[in-house]
Formats: structure tokens, C-alpha cells, sequence
């Protein structure tokens, strides 16, 4: 896993210009997170390409940016991030048409893909991905996004050219691109609505997942190479437990491919069991082994089942552990390091936005991923098998599956995700997030694909599906991409193989809740690999500290920001209401849902302070 930079301007001779090598080195320093291992830069006379890596696959060799040259001359330059799973078979390829490699790794197997097949190659690649071409011979840039989004990619459109890079801190160190927020902006940020493409800032845009933009002197042109689509489902259920089961195998399988310790996110949920499991045994196959997994918990006693928490994890991933033999771990976490100021401002570097929901699980994900990284460069996650398999109690509330906007933002839902409390009225009046929420909404629904002749039950579970597949999903895997790229930790995500997606998708909602469970099939699939009581366990999300203390220490950070006059989120917060919020006793505000408000007060104002953003509301 890496960071890539770089910038295209048609109006100028950047090879020569003096400022280039500072500007670059700025831009790929901003990005040394995500590769600690190693850095280069390329400067051509329209582009520039900077890349940091965290070495993977082909440790000495696969230097970045990677340039192929012929005659003489520059042909193309390739700065990339991520990994291509399935590079051995397409490198065969290659060969057998003359291609000839000096590397072991997967970046020269996507330079020479694009030299063979131009940017068609792209529906050959297998991966989680974001990369750059710049092609000497055209001088045409090309940026590419994988199909889920895994990996980030920004950029902004400037008069002659383009500025992009895996995170906005990146672009920010260019001295073209400015720092503004606008109305929208402050209503993608502030709601749990993830827009493909929006970038929060002005100006600022994501390449959207599956998509790829081509940049030519006469101006850019995005192309969607790889959407959901609506097919009939023809296989019997016995079929499609199979289908689900073998790809799920194969999938696993090439993403254990790694030259550094690998291992296992495990919370003993099926999830995270399931691709454990199968790590396990195709490692066993290989004569390798035991698969390392690891689980968090919080050092504080106590556990208290909540309306979405029926029990701790750490029993269950014991029992898996112990049943696949593997190498287990537990990361304890200290509740008052939640709350530690230099882990928030570490987490607020590796967001660039004010990460306004789930509160705790932000910094604790970062404390998690710190600690396996002192173990593993690797990890597989279960990421994304809720949202594919229908795994979320709104998946099955008919009240939510029926509401005319996104489930999760509904009754029963909407408390984990509602942070607007604390701002001043005339703020949210004007910034009018419900209208935000329902235009976004209906902009989600009109892409739903279309299946004729499917039932008006089934033509809503697959809108309820593609919404969670398209929005809610790409808030976690965000999440989860900012926070292990914070420490240099590559997170896999199998269930994000857009084979299983494409094939999932299309299953009919009857035969995915076939026993009336949440994500049967899944379960079905995978239920010979795992002990009776994870296969009976209901869904369980990542855990939340349940310490009075973190609330405690949040409310003493309130007082300290609302006894500031020149805190910079004092105009945007109803004071009053604040103030109470402070004064309340700790254990009042001691659960995920009751600390909203306050840690939205809190994110904010320390994005203002860090980032100075101009806000044009």
C-alpha cells in the first residue's frame, strides 16, 4: 500500500521550473503515513508524479514512480497504490505477447497492462487500487479508482491541468489549491452520507469508485468502467451457497499473497470468523501457518449489553481461534488514550475532516492498528459483508426498509449517527441537512439499477442493498483506509472482490434471508468452518468503550474549548445547550449515541484549528 501525488499543467515547462522539486516533495512528504519505506518523484515537462510505498510484494525491487522507456525515450510513468491480486495470471499474459519484466511485483504487471491494452486494461484488473499513468507519448494522464472504492483518490481541476493524491492534505500542499468549504460541503461532512465523487471541499472531487479519468490538453472526461447492474439470478439455492463458498475460498486465497507478516482482523463475529477460517486453511494448504489474528477490547472491567451490543467478543474469537488453531492476540485498550490530545490530532492528520460519527471508534481503531503494526504489515478485515450479505438490523425493520430516505439515518438507526446537536439552530437552518439528506437520497435512488419483472419487495431490498453498497460501506471503508494508513498497516478486504459483489448482488433478497436470519447465505456458506456458537451469533458491531471516564475527559475538553472566546467552532455552537451538556453527570453520557454532540463540538473545532479552513456559508 502507498501514496501517490502529482500534477499535470499544460501552460508551463515544469521540468525546468525552480519551485517543482519543493511543491513535490511537499506534496508526497504530506503522505509518508501511507508509505514509510520509501519515496520518489518524477518530473516531466507537463507532469509530475510523487509516490511514498509501503513495501509489500517484491520488497527491493517495484521502486516508484515506475517509468517504462524504449529507444531512448520516456514512454510511461506509473505511480501506484494498492495491490492487484490476481498479477501472476495477468504478467503470463504479458509474457507470452513479448512483454519482458525486471520485478517480481504487481506495479510493473499494471505498467505494461496499460502499454498492452491502454486503459481497457482496467476490466482485467483484480484489487483494491488508485493509480496514475502518465503516457510521454500522448502526454495524457490517467487516474483510476478500483470498483469499491478501497483506495482513495483526489483531485482538483485547475485552469491548465489537474492536481491529485491519496488524501486532501496532499492537494493542500500544492499552492494552487485552497482550502474552502461551502454549504454542501459542510452538509457531506456533518451528515452520515457518503456522495461518490464529493469531496467536502471546494473545488475538490474523488474519482469515483470504478471509474477512471483520462486528462488531456483539451480538457478531462471520467468514464465509469464498472457500476452494479441488475441480472437475473438463475442458480438454485443450494447452487449459490456454493458459488458463494467458492469464490469466498479463491478470493481469500490471492489475498494472502504478501512478502510481510499477514494476519487476521478477528471479533469472533461470522464475519471476520469466516475469512479467519479460510485464511487458516488455505495457509495450512501451502505448508504455512498458523494465521495471526488479532481482536481489541478495552482495558476497563465491565460489560453492559446494550440495544445493539448482546455480548462481548472476546469469548468469541477465542473459540475461533482456538478451532482454526490459529495465533491470537488481544489489544487492550486504555479508555483515557481515546481521548489523549495527540491521538486525536493524529487521527484528525489521517482524516482531513472532522470524523463526526461513532465517536470513540475513530481514535480506537487508530490505537488498534498502531499495535497489530508493531506485528503485521497485512491485515484481512470482514469489512463489507454486512452491507452485501444484508447484515444490519435495517436490512429487516420494516419501518426502515419502507422509510423515504437512507435506513440507517431512520428511527431506531439514526441516534448512532446523530452528532447535530450542539450546533447553533440558525446554523442548521441554514445549512438545511434534512434537504441535503433528501436531495442525496433521491440522487442514489435514481442510479439503482433496474430488473424487469422484479416484485415490488425484491426491487426494494436491491435499492436498500446498492444504497448500502454505494454509501453507507464507503464511510467505513474510509474509515478504515485513513486509520491503518495512519500507521503504515495495509487492511485487505475480500468481501469487497467485486466478483462477489457482482455475483451477490444479483441474489435474490428470499434466497439471502432464506432462514430468516440476518446474512443466511454467508452463513450458510461458510458455517462448516466455524464453531456452533459463532454460527448461531447475532450481529455485534465494532466495539465502543462503555467508561464513564471517556465521557468524562470529553466534557472537560467541551468546558475548554466553550471557556476559549477565540475557539474557532464557538459561532457554530448553540452555547447554552453546550454548556449543559457539560454540566451533565458522566454516566448520563456515557453511551456512543448520548457523547454525539459533544465529540461533533469537539472534531469540529479542532478541524478549524488545524486546517483553517475559510467556511463560505
Amino acid at each position: 500500500m502507498c501514496g501517490i501525488v502529482g500534477w499535470v499543467d499544460y501552460d508551463r515547462d515544469l521540468s525546468t521550473a525552480p519551485s517543482v522539486p519543493a511543491v513535490a516533495r511537499s506534496m508526497t512528504d504530506t503522505l509518508a503515513c501511507r508509505g514509510p519505506d520509501d519515496e520518489g518523484v518524477v518530473v516531466a515537462r507537463r507532469c509530475v508524479l510523487g509516490h511514498r510505498r509501503l513495501s509489500i510484494i517484491d520488497r527491493a525491487g517495484s521502486v516508484q514512480p515506475m517509468t517504462f522507456t524504449a529507444d531512448g525515450g520516456t514512454v510511461a510513468t506509473l505511480s501506484f497504490c494498492g495491490e492487484v491480486y490476481n498479477f501472476a495470471e495477468l504478467r503470463a499474459q504479458l509474457e507470452e505477447a513479448g512483454h519482458v519484466f525486471r520485478t517480481r511485483g504487481d506495479t510493473e504487471v499494471v505498467l505494461h497492462a496499460y502499454l498492452r491494452w491502454g486503459e481497457s486494461m482496467v476490466d482485467r484488473l483484480n484489487g483494491m487500487y488508485a493509480f496514475a499513468v502518465w503516457d510521454a507519448r500522448t502526454e495524457e494522464l490517467l487516474l483510476v479508482r478500483d470498483r469499491m472504492g478501497v483506495k482513495p483518490l483526489y483531485y482538483w481541476l485547475s485552469e491548465h491541468g489537474i492536481v491529485f493524491g491519496s488524501e486532501p492534505k496532499a492537494l493542500f500542499a500544492h499552492p494552487s489549491v485552497p482550502r474552502r468549504v461551502a454549504a454542501d460541503g459542510l452538509c457531506e461532512a456533518l451528515d452520515m452520507v457518503k456522495t461518490p465523487g464529493h469531496a467536502v471541499f471546494e473545488g475538490l472531487r474523488e474519482v469515483r469508485p470504478g471509474e477512471l479519468l483520462r486528462v488531456r490538453r483539451e480538457g478531462t472526461r471520467a468514464r465509469a468502467y464498472w457500476r452494479l447492474e441488475a441480472r437475473e439470478h438463475t442458480d438454485d439455492l443450494p447452487t449459490t451457497i456454493g458459488a458463494v463458498r467458492g469464490l469466498l475460498e479463491d478470493i481469500v486465497s490471492r489475498q494472502l499473497i504478501a512478502d510481510v507478516p499477514l494476519c487476521s482482523l478477528l471479533s469472533g463475529g461470522l464475519d471476520s470468523s469466516a475469512v479467519t477460517a479460510l485464511a487458516a486453511r488455505a495457509m495450512a494448504a501451502r505448508g504455512k501457518g498458523p494465521v495471526r489474528s488479532f481482536s481489541v477490547d478495552f482495558a476497563q472491567a465491565g460489560f453492559a449489553p446494550d440495544a445493539v451490543r448482546a455480548s462481548p467478543d472476546a469469548p468469541f474469537a477465542r473459540e475461533l481461534a482456538a478451532h482454526v488453531g490459529a495465533r491470537h492476540s488481544e489489544v487492550l485498550l486504555d479508555s483515557a488514550e481515546l481521548a489523549d490530545p495527540a491521538v486525536r490530532a493524529a487521527v484528525l492528520r489521517a482524516t482531513d475532516l472532522p470524523p463526526a460519527f461513532w465517536g470513540d471508534m475513530w481514535p480506537s481503531l487508530y490505537l488498534l492498528f498502531r499495535a497489530i503494526r508493531q506485528h503485521s504489515t497485512v491485515a484481512l478485515s470482514g469489512e463489507s459483508a454486512d452491507e452485501l450479505f444484508g447484515g444490519y438490523l435495517w436490512f429487516r425493520n420494516p419501518n426502515a426498509v419502507g422509510a423515504d430516505t437512507f435506513p440507517w439515518l431512520t428511527s431506531g438507526s439514526a441516534r448512532y449517527f446523530g452528532g447535530l446537536g450542539l450546533l447553533d439552530r440558525g446554523l442548521l437552518e441554514k445549512l438545511d441537512v434534512p434537504g441535503y439528506r433528501a436531495a442525496r437520497y433521491r440522487e442514489a435512488l435514481a442510479e439503482v439499477p433496474v430488473l424487469p419483472g422484479e416484485d415490488g419487495r425484491e426491487r426494494r431490498m436491491r435499492e436498500i442493498t446498492y444504497l448500502n453498497l454505494t454509501r453507507f460501506v464507503q464511510t467505513l471503508l474510509d474509515r478504515k483506509d485513513r486509520m491503518s494508513m495512519a500507521v503504515g498497516l495495509e487492511v485487505r478486504v475480500p468481501f469487497c472482490d467485486h466478483r462477489l459483489v457482482d455475483y451477490v448482488f444479483n441474489v435474490p433478497w428470499s434466497m439471502k434471508a432464506f432462514d430468516g436470519r440476518e446474512k443466511s447465505l454467508l452463513r450458510a456458506a461458510t458455517a462448516d468452518l466455524l464453531p456452533d456458537s459463532i454460527v448461531r451469533r447475532v450481529k455485534t458491531p465494532y466495539p465502543t468503550t462503555q467508561d464513564p471516564g471517556y465521557a468524562k475527559a470529553l466534557r472537560v475538553q467541551l468546558a475548554g474549548v466553550l471557556s476559549d472566546p477565540d475557539a474557532p467552532v464557538r459561532p457554530f455552537l448553540d452555547v447554552d445547550r453546550a454548556r449543559r451538556a457539560v454540566d451533565r453527570p458522566a454516566g448520563e453520557v456515557s453511551r456512543p449515541y448520548d457523547r454525539g454532540g459533544i465529540e461533533m463540538a469537539l472534531w469540529l473545532d479542532a478541524w478549524l484549528r488545524a486546517y483553517d479552513v475559510t467556511l463560505d456559508l
